[in-house]
């Protein structure tokens, strides 16, 4: 596996396949969850946002958000597990995409009622987005790089009624460009989004949390770290490793145990906190 700038294994190839089953194929064996452990901390805020502005059915962007994993978990009850077995599983190679996509409209039909939220997802993948849609995991998609440029007019509008912005591990190649357009995209609706963000340790969160400061937004980092995945390599852990000690961030009883680990950032705008 080649590495990225970053020092991280490239795992590009598994968010632009016409299904997810190499997304799942490969992460599994990675141990790959934290969107199990982000669930609960986004539904919490989810409801708070309901609450404190009176929002029945907030509207919740996923940043980086690939096949709609964290909207079929949040929204729809799904589990980490589940969604492994179903794409990863001993028959997975034997389905076809539009089988896939059947046997997920009809779990979605069948399960427990949807979360009162609407879920839109924003990514440069159109195959990851567009399987997400059929899927029924995502209300809504905004095929788009926000680090490239700003949105376009129709791009503005389906961005428009974001209430609540989420991320599980796109923060360090995804900025505050992206995060800012954003908001300037949904300001003026119902206020500025709130945001949490799962960041791992070895991408600074500072220097995005100074330019949401200038925009009116006080962040909390919370307590505690959350893995998110096994190392793929000796190569990746040596070079994250050293990255991190580049970034003043001691590794000792954490990411030296062969994990890479992440913290959660909350944003809010200052009137709300």
């Amino acid at each position: 596996m080649r590495v990225d700038m970053t020092g991280k294994v490239s795992l590009d190839h598994i968010y632009v396949q016409p299904d997810p089953r190499a997304y799942f194929g490969t992460l599994r064996g990675l141990d790959y969850h934290i969107p199990e452990l982000a669930k609960p901390h986004f539904a919490a805020l989810v409801d708070e946002y309901r609450e404190a502005r009176g929002v029945a059915v907030p509207t919740v962007l996923d940043i980086g958000c690939s096949y709609g994993i964290n909207a079929a978990l949040l929204k729809h009850g799904a589990t980490m597990a589940e969604l492994y077995d179903r794409y990863s599983g001993p028959d997975a190679d034997r389905w076809t995409r539009a089988a896939l996509l059947a046997r997920d409209r009809e779990s979605i039909r069948t399960g427990e009622p949807a979360n009162r939220t609407r879920f839109l997802g924003l990514d440069a993948s159109d195959n990851a987005l567009s399987y997400a849609l059929e899927a029924g995991f995502l209300d809504g998609a905004v095929h788009a790089d926000l680090e490239a440029g700003d949105p376009t007019e129709e791009q503005r509008a389906q961005l428009a009624p974001t209430d609540v912005v989420i991320s599980t591990g796109c923060l360090g190649y995804v900025t505050e460009r992206t995060l800012l357009r954003v908001v300037e995209a949904s300001a003026g609706t119902g206020g500025p989004p709130w945001m949490a963000h799962f960041v791992l340790r070895m991408f600074p969160f500072d220097p995005i949390a100074e330019r949401l400061a200038e925009a009116g937004y006080e962040t909390v980092r919370h307590d505690g770290v959350f893995r998110q995945r096994r190392f793929a390599t000796e190569e990746e852990r040596t070079l994250v490793l050293d990255r991190l000690s580049a970034v003043g961030v001691d590794p000792s009883g954490l990411e030296t145990d062969g994990w890479l680990y992440a913290q959660l950032h909350v944003s809010r705008p200052r009137a709300a906190t």
